[in-house]
């Protein structure tokens, strides 16, 4: 059994080595199919892994009041959404001076520009660094961390010292690279800031670079970025996991106090805690996944088709060498395995021909968004066991018809 399956491997091969082209074209549809489906997951794996780290380190006890809930109000089956008012400094301010719940940080915060041109010394930054107004309780609220001096302290904030916290690029590729950054003067709209900490690198979100971030007190933010309609967030963790319902619930019921809502009013802001948002990308990244699924079904659904019709053509082609086979003793099984393997090798040459185009695109994707790449390892197996439904489907009735031929008729055709 063994030597008729390795002279089977064998025919195949040959077989595939005199339709060179056919083959060629057999594995690049194949190929295609396995392709989308690969390059898809593997970006939606990135994006569920990217999205993951960038929220979970906030922790799960951990809550933000924002402008907005993460979600549409529907009425009469269209969409509309409530605007909202912003959430204004004195609101903030008067939040965090009321909400006193036992074993809560909150801090305050605000973008105060996407665009400022930091300059050190001679050299100067595109306008491109993010300059982010906060306080003491904002970096570990947000998860981040400080790996190069320290974070803002109550004396930083209480006093407005033009001190500053910088994003990784900065030591690593940017103005401060190769020198200690602790100490230096980045200079913003004229005004110098004292560098005391650098941020552990973040990557890039959506192709927004986390790492070129200035963050200075908030205080000193809103002196020199004054704007109308400025929006602030606020953030509160609870040491203890345990009351963070209790907690959300008296952050509810201050805010609403704050912006004089009476009690047959819906909330005109919203509250979302660190764990929702990750349940939110889980749910979206499953409807992508589902979505690259029928996608790359219906491809290879094409892809089976079309190696299916070129293996029937090849029956046809080779009518008489089935024929001079099945005259010398050949058996039915033994003229169905030989069809039957050569269809599983297209099938998996158009696995392997697939998965590598399909990380390689992953890969680019990923790269241009500024992603973190995942291995896609179950987009691998995925593609491995499709390209072999698909040539078990597909090589069936060939082989089936391959061995069904009467050898005196197969020899007589011409």
């Amino acid at each position: 059994m063994r030597g008729v399956f390795i002279e089977n491997i064998k025919i195949a091969f040959s077989s595939i080595k005199t339709q060179k082209l056919r083959t060629f074209l057999t594995v690049f549809i194949i190929g295609i199919g396995i392709t989308a489906l690969v390059c898809i997951l593997s970006v939606v794996s990135a994006l569920e892994y990217n999205l993951n780290s960038s929220f979970a380190s906030m922790g799960s006890n951990t809550f933000n009041i924002n402008r907005y809930e993460f979600n549409t109000r529907r009425n009469g089956g269209d969409e509309n959404q409530k605007i909202n008012p912003i959430i204004s400094y004195p609101e903030a301010k008067a939040f965090k001076e009321n909400f006193k719940f036992p074993s809560t940080n909150t801090s305050l915060s605000f973008y105060a520009t996407s665009a400022a041109e930091v300059k050190f010394e001679n050299e100067k930054t595109d306008p491109e660094i993010s300059v982010v107004g906060i306080d003491e309780f904002f970096i570990p609220n947000s998860g981040l961390e400080v790996t190069q001096g320290r974070n803002f302290n109550k004396f930083d904030i209480d006093n407005n010292t033009y001190s500053c916290i910088v994003g990784s690029d900065f030591a690593s590729k940017g103005l401060l690279k190769d020198i200690n950054p602790i100490g230096k003067l980045l200079s913003v709209r004229g005004a110098k800031f004292k560098v005391i900490g650098v941020l552990k690198e973040k990557g890039s979100t959506f192709g927004n670079s986390q790492d070129l971030r200035m963050m200075i007190p908030i205080q000193v933010a809103r002196s020199m970025f004054s704007a109308p309609n400025i929006n602030y967030t606020i953030s509160s963790m609870v040491q203890n996991k345990e009351f963070l319902e209790s907690a959300i619930d008296q952050a509810l019921i201050t805010m609403r106090q704050i912006r004089k809502l009476n009690p047959v009013e819906d909330n005109n802001f919203g509250i979302s805690r660190s764990d929702d948002l990750i349940n939110r990308i889980g749910e979206t990244t499953g409807v992508l996944n589902i979505s690259a699924w029928v996608i790359g079904i219906i491809t290879i659904l094409g892809s089976s088709i079309a190696l299916m019709n070129i293996m029937v053509v090849s029956v046809t082609e080779r009518t008489r060498e089935i024929g001079v086979r099945k005259s010398l003793g050949a058996k039915k099984s033994t003229i169905a395995w030989q069809f039957f393997v050569e269809t599983l090798i297209i099938g998996q040459l158009g696995g392997i021909l697939g998965i590598i185009l399909g990380i390689s695109f992953g890969y680019l994707l990923c790269s241009l968004f500024g992603w973190t790449f995942v291995i896609p390892w179950m987009a691998i197996f995925a593609a491995f066991a499709t390209s072999f439904v698909v040539a078990v489907v597909s090589g069936s009735y060939p082989a089936i018809k391959a061995s069904n031929l009467d050898p005196i008729e197969a020899l007589r055709y011409e």
